[in-house]
């Protein structure tokens, strides 16, 4: 069986690619099945899918859901959602008003810090879609503010940064069991920007969780370390957690990663579908 990649952003959220073209660009890397998972938007899918039916290839419908969570961020990610469930377009309208206001409000800090940009501009380098903050650092490198996507971030976009926002989050309960009602499988993505220190916290973090429905982790993932694919692995098999695998890829910020590989080494089994799709069923 191929290989897969289970954390794709396309144009819907902040990618570059359109969902058609992020189908096309995975099949041509010979990849056999693919999710999409735009934040907190389905919007993408129908396309996506659509051209994944044209190809006879697999996309599973997706969504990223960032949910409250500190120290660091917490996002769950949900597999095989119903796309046309109603609670779920309800919820995630609400959520995408609440970024609309947002998102001006960054440009306002922004200018009172000096740099003059505009949200018109902003809008445009999101090419119609869904505004996220990797738009924000595109015009920053474009107008000569920053230099790269990790200078934007560093100095103005990240949390606790100088222009940094935020924004209004589900709980952890509340994302779960949307994406659960939706009929789709809730995974814990990323775990290591939970900016939990310890393994106990993260523990204890999993089996809160787990009382709300949590079905996976992800384990693998372009930025975790040899060290913390090891005890996200313990963690999942101690708890009966489904393992999941993704990049991650936008195609704006990190120019060193690619679908389906992340930086090279990345080999997500299909095996890893056939799991989600039990748990589903």
């Amino acid at each position: 069986m191929g290989y897969i990649d289970l954390h794709l952003h396309t144009t819907a959220s902040d990618g570059v690619k359109t969902p058609s073209e992020m189908v096309r660009y995975a099949k041509a890397k010979g990849l056999q099945a693919i999710s999409i998972t735009d934040h907190d938007t389905i919007e993408g899918l129908e396309e996506g899918l659509a051209e994944g039916e044209r190809l006879g290839f697999e996309v599973i419908p997706g969504i990223e859901i960032s949910a409250e969570h500190s120290p660091g961020s917490m996002h769950l990610l949900g597999y095989f959602i119903d796309i046309h469930h109603p609670t779920l377009n309800e919820k995630l309208k609400y959520l995408q008003r609440a970024r609309e206001e947002r998102n001006p409000k960054m440009v306002e800090k922004l200018n009172r810090l000096g740099v003059k940009i505009t949200y018109e501009e902003v809008v445009k380098a999101s090419g119609g879609g869904q505004v996220g903050r990797p738009h924000f650092a595109q015009v920053l490198i474009e107008k000569g503010y920053v230099r790269n996507f990790q200078e934007a971030f560093d100095r103005y976009l990240k949390k606790g940064a100088s222009a940094y926002v935020d924004k209004l989050r589900l709980t952890p309960a509340e994302a779960i069991h949307l994406i659960s009602e939706a009929r789709g499988v809730p995974v814990l993505g990323h775990p290591n920007t939970l900016g939990l220190n310890g393994a106990k916290g993260l523990e204890s973090l999993i089996g809160d969780l787990l009382k709300d429905g949590l079905k996976g982790i992800e384990v693998y993932y372009p930025e975790h370390s040899s060290t913390e694919v090891a005890q996200y692995k313990t963690l999942a098999e101690r708890n009966g957690l489904i393992m999941t695998g993704g990049t991650d890829y936008h195609g704006i910020e990190k120019e060193s990663l690619d679908v389906g590989v992340g930086r090279g080494d990345m080999k997500i089994p299909y095996s890893m579908v056939e799991a989600l799709k039990a748990a589903r069923n």
